[in-house]
Formats: C-alpha cells, structure tokens, sequence
C-alpha cells in the first residue's frame, strides 16, 4: 500500500481528472463529431482569421509540424494542412482519435495528454489549443503551458482559445448528448492565462476577445504567444 503523502494525493487527482475527461469524451465522441466536425464553415470570422495568422507564423518553422492539441474530430487540424502547415492532432479520446482518422486518412492523430506530451525538447513549429485547456484544472495549468514551453521551438508560436468573462468560475457537467459523463470546465479571464504563459516562459504576441455569437453563452478569449528565441524577452 501506497503511503499518503501530498505527492501521492496530487498523482491521484492528477490521473482521476485525466480518466474523467477522457471516458467523458469517449462517450460523447460520435455526437460531438457530428456537431462540430465542419470547421472552419461553421466558425466565426474572427476565429478563422486568427488560425490563419497563426498558420502563417508558424509555417516559418516548418519542417517542423504543428501540434493541434485537443484536436477532437480533427477539422481544424485539417484545415491547417490544407493552408500549408505541417501538422498533427492530439487528443486524450480514443474514441476521438479514432473518428478523426476515419474523416481525415491522410493526417495523423495520435492518442495524448497536452499535460505529457510524448515529445522531444524543441521539436513544435507551433501548438493550437483550442478549447481544451479549459478541461485542465487550475493547479495543472502551469506545468501544462511549461510543457508547451519545452517543446516548442524558439520562436515558434502558440494559440489558446477559451471560453472567457470577466471572473473565474467552474462548472461539472454529469450529462451531455444523453451520456452519463463526468466533465470539469474552468473559465479563467484572458488575464489569468496570460499570467500562466508569461510564468512559463511564453511571451504574448496579441489578445483578442469576442462576444458570443449564436448559441455562445461567455465570450471568447484567443492568446497568440510564442516562445521568445534566445536573447529576447
């Protein structure tokens, strides 16, 4: 057995919110995909605007690819290869990997954790995460974006894209798409993520939020950052 230590305890709340998000998404993978796999045409303005300012600067570090990190059905990672960006998906879901390698063949997409990527140092020319750090609790929120940190190329960029407002709140949802679930949201204002990225070593680049469109209920907060090259802060 196991002692009870304050490490022991964190590792355990660690991995519990690792396995409830990824069973949750597993169960509601087919009816996530059906509703959110025709991005970028079901996707504001805005947001395409950004992903494709966020393409362009990362293109200057191809060979090297872009990680889209939570990519879920996959479209997004889709789209940034079809503007030219080398680039593959990780998400937690099997399920969702899965799904995301039946629409999108020529792609790959890899089963991970954004927390514990399986990567070498500075091997990313970039990393998309949109809407999947709001899955990752508070106190995992640093080491994450440092993991973000380690892998990517000096100069190479990132973009983070959360459900915003003006206060922090969480919300645990038990049922989605009618499947029993057990699933964590943690909206954070921009300014706290950026405190997050500048602790990790990532320096902002731009800040954008947009009010909620159609069925949106919280605005929508979008981070450019990069990982400053040598020499610069």
């Amino acid at each position: 057995m196991r002692p009870v230590t304050a490490e022991n305890l964190t590792h355990a709340r660690y991995a519990d919110f690792l396995e409830a998000t990824r069973a949750s998404y597993d169960a509601i993978a087919s009816a996530y995909t059906d509703l959110f796999s025709d991005w970028p045409a079901d996707s504001a303005p805005v947001d395409r605007a950004l992903v494709t300012a966020f393409a362009e600067l990362a293109r200057a570090h191809a060979p090297a690819p872009v990680a889209d990190l939570g990519s879920g059905p996959g479209s997004v990672t889709a789209h940034l290869d079809a503007l030219g960006t080398p680039v593959f998906g990780v998400d937690l879901s099997p399920r969702m990997v899965t799904l995301a390698r039946r629409a999108h063949p020529q792609l790959r997409f890899h089963v991970g954790s954004m927390t514990a990527l399986d990567l070498p140092d500075e091997t990313l020319g970039g990393i998309l995460a949109l809407y999947s750090i709001i899955h990752v609790p508070d106190d995992h929120l640093p080491a994450t974006l440092a993991e973000f940190h380690r892998v990517l190329r000096p100069g190479a960029p990132v973009l983070l894209s959360f459900q915003s407002g003006d206060t922090e709140d969480h919300l645990h949802l038990t049922e989605r798409f009618g499947q029993e679930i057990a699933l964590d949201y943690y909206w954070r204002t921009p300014e706290t993520v950026t405190e997050h990225l500048n602790e990790a070593g990532l320096r902002l680049h731009a800040r954008i939020t947009r009010e909620p469109e159609g069925e949106e209920k919280r605005p929508r907060a979008f981070l450019l950052a990069e990982k400053p090259r040598a020499g610069r802060l």
